[in-house]
Formats: C-alpha cells, structure tokens, sequence
C-alpha cells in the first residue's frame, strides 16, 4: 500500500503541471482527491492492513493527502494571477496599442494663442497675486470705496482690505509702479465675481488685459491693436463694433462687441438673444489712474483693455454653454 500511494503521489505532480486552467485543476483535484477519488480508494482498504503496518501506512496516507490540498490551492492561485489565454498571446506582428495621451485645456489653448497675438505686437506678459489688496483692485484704478463694485455683496472680500481679484487690471497698477514709460502688457489670470452661474457667467472666469502706455498714444491706437486682435483670433471677415461706455480707470470707455457666431446675429442663450456678444471693455487710461502710480498725465497717454477669455473661445468654436468649460466632461474636452 506505501508504493501505491508513492505512485499516486508521483502520478499527481505529473499531471499538475499540465493543469493549464481552473476547470482542468478541478478535474484532477475530484479525480484525487474527491469521495470517490483515488486516495479515498486507498484510505478504504487501511483497515485490511495488519495492526503492526497500519499507523506507518494511516501517516503516509495522511501527508500525501495535506500535500495535494496544499498543492491544489497553490495551484489555483497561480491561475486565478495569470492572464487569460488569450492575453497571454503575443503576437508581434499586431500593431501597438496607443496610449490615451492628454491635451491643453480649451481655455488654457485659448490663453496661450491670444498671447501670442499680443506678444507680435510688441506686447510683454505680466503676472500677479489673485489674492489681492482693495487698494490695487479698486482705489488705484479711480474707483472710490463707496463705487458699487467695491460693495461687499459684490466682491468676494476676505477681509476690510484683502479681495479675491474682480479683474486682472490691478497687475497693470503694479507694473506701472515698478516700470516707467513707455508701456506695452497683457496679463492674462483668474478672477472672481459673486455672479450668477449661467450660460454666459461663472464666479470664475479667466481674463486678459491689455495696457499700452507711451507719449501720442490715441484712441486710434487702441483700436487698431483691437481690430488686429479681432482679426486674428476670429477671422478677417468677424464683424464688431465699439458702443460707447463707461469704466471708472478710463475715459473716453468702449464696448467692443462682436457679432454671435453662435446664431449668427438672430439672437441665443449664449449672447442674451442680442445678436451681439459684448466681448471687452476698452478706453483711455483716465489721468487719476496715471497721478496714483506716479506717471505724468501730462507727459503720457495710454489705452486699457479688458475681457473673459472664455467668451471669446465660446464665439470662435460655437460653444453655446460657458459650463462646459469647467464640467470636466472629456467627450467635450477631447473636440479641441
């Protein structure tokens, strides 16, 4: 009976090794070990071995029988972390497989080709804190403490003096403090506004400003490096025009609008059924702003300009939804 089970055993190390799947392995683990298995054959004739041989066959039996469970759960495991047949398979004439690469956000595309733009134009790049002081927000660009934009409900204030930036135009009162004339910036960033999220609002927006700074600089000035700006952005046949308006830091102020090239000037949600969408506010830089940092009203003039970029990038690739932008859906994302 000892050789018997000596040839079970070695029977079975043969026959593991050959137990390519789960099922396979099952298969042989019933054949050995189950009710009516091979083992169980052998452990039902121990009763007929003589009383002096049986506690030497009984442990025999035994270990053998701990040995091929072991030996079948190791087994399974091994399977159950190898790949799939098919997986396992290379075939190396098949082509790769392309790897899921990532891509500029639509806006951050939009910022860097509108700096562009500017930059051929002569125009440098500036940077400042979005957490900004209420001095550079607002008093040093002409707006008193009692304006309506300095209300409390309508800005995102930390503190009696501390703000989350309405504007990137405080990063224009900076560099007029550290630079002398002649002047020529954008500065492109975040800002922050209590509005209502909307189709065409958010209390997150980017934005670009422009300043140019330098003797003779004209209202002609100004609109010459806007309609360039228009031209390139958009195409040479976008159509604009410039209402007059009013803004605290310049005088005299614009509006630039430019024609909805979502409805093609028949009126939507994006534009506010207007046909136009108001793209920036433009204007000459009002002497205060110039005596607040230092310059010369007398001496210099200068021109301003100010927009959110994401309406821009809405017109140009007929976007009617400015959520859209920070909903993170990849099916919206991956078109640009």
């Amino acid at each position: 009976m000892l050789e018997e089970l000596d040839s079970l055993e070695k029977a079975f190390r043969e026959r593991l090794g050959t137990a390519g799947s789960a099922a396979a392995l099952e298969q042989l683990r019933v054949e050995f070990l189950g009710r009516k298995g091979k083992l169980a054959e052998i452990m039902k004739r121990l009763a007929g071995v003589s009383p002096a041989e049986r506690p030497g066959v009984g442990k025999r039996a035994n270990e053998i029988k701990q040995w091929l469970e072991t030996a079948v759960r190791e087994r399974a495991a091994a399977l159950a972390g190898a790949p799939s047949e098919a997986r396992s398979t290379f075939d190396p004439t098949l082509p790769g497989v392309r790897p899921r690469l990532g891509r500029r956000h639509v806006i951050q595309s939009a910022i860097e080709e509108m700096v562009d733009i500017f930059q051929r134009l002569g125009f440098d790049v500036a940077y400042g804190p979005e957490v900004e002081d209420s001095w550079h927000n607002f008093e040093a660009l002409n707006i008193p403490a009692d304006h309506p934009a300095a209300d409390p409900n309508n800005s995102f204030f930390i503190d009696d003096t501390t703000i989350l930036r309405t504007q990137t135009s405080p990063v224009q009162v900076r560099v007029m403090e550290k630079q002398p004339p002649p002047i020529r910036v954008v500065v492109p960033g975040r800002t922050y506004r209590p509005d209502t999220v909307d189709a065409s609002h958010s209390f997150m927006f980017h934005q670009l400003e422009g300043l140019m700074v330098d003797e003779g600089v004209t209202f002609a000035h100004l609109k010459a490096v806007l309609q360039i700006f228009v031209r390139e952005y958009f195409s040479p046949e976008t159509r604009i025009r410039l209402r007059p308006h009013f803004f605290p830091f310049t005088e005299p102020s614009a509006e630039l609008d430019i024609a909805c090239s979502i409805c093609s000037g028949s009126g939507c949600p994006a534009c506010g059924q207007k046909g136009w969408m108001e793209v920036m506010g433009c204007g000459m830089v009002d002497p205060n702003v110039f005596q607040s940092v230092g310059i010369d009203p007398e001496k210099y003039t200068g021109f301003a300009f100010g927009f959110g970029i994401e309406r821009p990038a809405m017109l140009k690739h007929a976007i009617h939804d400015l959520r859209l932008f920070f909903e993170n859906d990849v099916r919206f994302l991956a078109q640009f």
